[in-house]
């Protein structure tokens, strides 16, 4: 499937296109991919054209959801196979997802893109060759290539998380990047053992919660990202800050002396663990 380039709509944008329409008027000007680029769409009583293609008013959308057009309506961008995977609109333009109603990004005080941003910001991918762990809606692959990154590999294990990236507009477009991002289905802590030694220069794991995901937190784990990245490489580990206040784990520790371990000095940075390949 290629990247989507239809309209998406939200509960509010309905409503302006609707108060466009009642009120007479023959366009309006607005944001249809998520706040992106502001753009204008024709206005008439029993449809609306945008981009060369006319689209028929939907009767009602539900608040939390994002609406892609699928060839005949449109259809919220949700897909449910093991669990329920949504694109949930943020205030920010960027979304993030939640699988069974657990929010993925954070978006409470930023936007989850400016946080992806900041957080690439700490491996400096200008010019390198970047190891992407768990891709989710590829913000971290995206703000990379803003920077210059020469070459990204990124894998993402859940298929439907792949359908997301290819209707979300802020996730970045593998045909479009020239090369320079690899996208693979697959799970990362198989396809690692593939990847030959000190090949990468960077690498930046964002892995779900332990509780779903232990494998990418394992000792053995940390040793093959050892191994592939080269030495003085940097590394940044998504951790949060789970179960601190009902069981007093302290995760981001436990990361911080698995990858000591493993061979790399590390920081608390951020709401993750920053290393540096010794």
């Amino acid at each position: 499937m290629s990247h989507y380039s239809g309209p998406l709509l939200t509960r509010p944008l309905l409503l302006l296109l609707q108060k466009a329409r009642d009120r007479g008027a023959t366009d309006l000007e607005a944001s249809f991919d998520l706040g992106r680029h502001a753009t204008t769409a024709e206005i008439a009583d029993r449809d609306w054209r945008w981009q060369g293609r006319s689209y028929p008013y939907p009767e009602k959308l539900k608040d939390r959801t994002i609406y892609y057009f699928d060839g005949e309506e449109f259809s919220p961008v949700a897909r449910f196979s093991d669990a329920l995977i949504k694109l949930v609109p943020t205030e920010w333009g960027a979304p993030t997802f939640e699988i069974d109603g657990i929010k993925m990004l954070p978006s409470a005080r930023e936007s989850p893109f400016e946080d992806a941003r900041r957080k690439v910001a700490l491996i400096a991918p200008a010019g390198k060759t970047v190891l992407d762990t768990c891709g989710g809606l590829g913000y971290f692959a995206a703000c990379a290539l803003e920077a210059g990154v020469a070459r990204i590999i990124s894998f993402e294990k859940n298929a439907d998380v792949l359908w997301l990236r290819q209707i979300n507009a802020w996730s970045p477009d593998p045909e479009a990047s020239a090369g320079r991002l690899q996208l693979h289905h697959g799970d990362s802590s198989q396809a690692i053992l593939a990847i030959p030694d000190a090949s990468v220069d960077a690498v930046l794991h964002d892995p779900p919660r332990f509780g779903i995901a232990g494998e990418l937190y394992a000792q053995s784990f940390y040793q093959q990202l050892a191994r592939v990245i080269r030495r003085g490489g940097r590394l940044f580990h998504y951790t949060g800050s789970p179960n601190k206040l009902t069981s007093g784990r302290d995760v981001p520790g436990e990361v911080a002396s698995r990858l000591a371990k493993a061979g790399f000095k590390t920081e608390r940075v951020l709401d993750g663990v920053q290393g540096i390949r010794g």
